[in-house]
């Protein structure tokens, strides 16, 4: 009886401390790892407001010390609020750029055969009139097509850019009203 008593109790243990070592693992790999925050103690007085291209007045007669702790606890809320970090930004990448054969000469071939024959047929010669309308079609459709790509790649370029710049504005939101509560003005 007391050797069963023991098994379990030993059995019980090993189980328990299985348990602990593997929770522990599963619960630490759980928790994403942050970014640590700027060095305080290296930091101007206003350098994250001039990171930021602003300018920031201490309208109530704030010390620089004090500005300086103002900025960063602004510039925590704000990431905070807004989700954005503009010392560490997600780059937005703009779609990869096309290149390459688009089908354009192609499409644009067939088009200038068809309209080359039919002007051949009532010059005379079909075939030539389609050799030559393909040639032109051809060389038409891929300029309008090269064309097309490069808007499409320019467009895809400036939504990448436009998208950044939100998320810049999403905190610069964020911080100014937060410095503004603060009893400074900010333009």
């Amino acid at each position: 009886m007391q050797t069963n008593f023991l098994n379990n109790t030993i059995a019980g243990v090993f189980l328990l401390a299985v348990f602990l070592c593997t929770s522990q693992q599963i619960f630490a790999q759980a928790v994403p790892a942050t970014k640590p925050l700027p060095d305080t103690s290296k930091m101007t007085y206003n350098q994250i407001s001039q990171s930021m291209k602003m300018f920031v007045y201490p309208s109530k007669g704030q010390s620089h010390q004090q500005q300086k702790k103002d900025e960063f606890e602004c510039y925590k809320w704000a990431v905070d609020q807004s989700g954005i970090d503009p010392l560490d930004l997600p780059k937005v990448e703009a779609a990869p750029v096309e290149t390459g054969p688009t089908g354009g000469g192609i499409v644009g071939g067939a088009k200038g055969a068809a309209a080359g024959a039919a002007i051949g047929a009532i010059a005379g010669d079909a075939g030539k009139g389609a050799a030559i309308g393909a040639i032109v079609g051809g060389l038409a459709g891929r300029r309008q097509a090269k064309y097309a790509q490069a808007e499409h790649n320019q467009q895809s370029q400036a939504q990448a850019a436009a998208s950044e710049q939100a998320m810049k504005d999403s905190f610069e939101k964020a911080f100014t009203v937060c410095i503004e509560g603060k009893g400074y003005t900010i333009k």
